[in-house]
């Protein structure tokens, strides 16, 4: 199908494109990659009268690593992720999740900031976001305001950006030397989204673990990370099945989601483990 008529922006800065938000309201909605929204424009799942593409807008684009923290604007690909050699050293879990999205034409025009904004349960970002403790920086008419990715997700397609509000950038604090790392997914088939998906930190510092894909948002668990970081994995597996809520569906009934759920968590523990200095 072809989607419903619409009238397409392409402001070249952030303030331009919130005022066309501001003037359409609900009839407006930004575009970065193009991957979720067009799929349901076609489907006519979403019928949009103003399209406000961010591609032009270049203070949303590129990565800043510091010491302490990591900062990606929300226009930056998932290909200039992987080709971040700087990033990598920091951050390596962001390359290894990277990797795994899709395929190379997707993350060349996928964007993290497209990914983790728009709330779709299935997409590898925002719970791999939640293990790191990332924040993000929304703008809107009143300004800008930071939101942990642990409180951004309300429901499947819900989040706490409001409709005139604009992810501009994500901030991730960089994890003490020596943690261990790991990004495991199970899926069907390349391209696909995960059956489940599990990325891990473990070290010193502690523990931090999140899932994707099992639940109507991406699932951080305190009670799994605290028995991580206490080194009692089957407590962590037992936490999160605890607080995962898998439904059933073309991938599989609800028995063998939690089976995998559980056999990719084990597997990302282990190897986070044995990265660990």
């Amino acid at each position: 199908m072809i989607p419903a008529g619409f009238d397409y922006h392409r402001p070249a800065d952030l303030a331009s494109a919130l005022s066309i938000l501001q003037t359409h309201g609900d009839e407006a909605r930004v575009i970065a990659g193009g991957h979720s929204l067009i799929p349901m424009m076609k489907l006519r799942m979403a019928e949009i009268a103003h399209l406000v593409d961010l591609q032009d807008i270049t203070d949303l684009k590129g990565i800043t690593v510091g010491d302490a923290e990591v900062v990606i604007g929300a226009m930056t690909t998932q290909a200039e992720l992987i080709g971040h050699d700087g990033l990598a050293a920091r951050l390596p879990l962001l390359r290894e999740a990277a990797l795994q999205i899709a395929d190379p034409q997707v993350r060349n025009m996928g964007t993290v900031g497209g990914n983790v904004a728009n709330g779709d349960p299935g997409n590898d970002m925002p719970g791999l976001m939640q293990c790191l403790d990332a924040s993000y920086e929304v703008v809107g008419p009143d300004g800008a305001r930071m939101i942990p990715a642990r409180e951004f997700y309300e429901a499947a397609y819900f989040t706490a950006r409001g409709d005139d509000e604009i992810l501009t950038r994500i901030v991730i604090p960089v994890p003490a030397a020596g943690t261990g790392y790991a990004y495991v997914k199970q899926k069907r088939k390349i391209g696909d989204y995960a059956t489940a998906a599990a990325a891990v930190l473990v070290g010193k510092g502690g523990a931090s673990v999140a899932m994707t894909n099992l639940a109507d948002t991406p699932v951080w668990s305190e009670e799994a990370s605290a028995a991580l970081a206490a080194g009692d994995i089957e407590g962590a597996v037992a936490a999160m099945l605890d607080a995962i809520d898998p439904q059933e569906d073309m991938k599989g009934p609800v028995a063998f989601k939690k089976h995998v759920a559980a056999v990719i968590l084990r597997r990302a523990i282990a190897q986070a483990q044995a990265r660990a200095a």
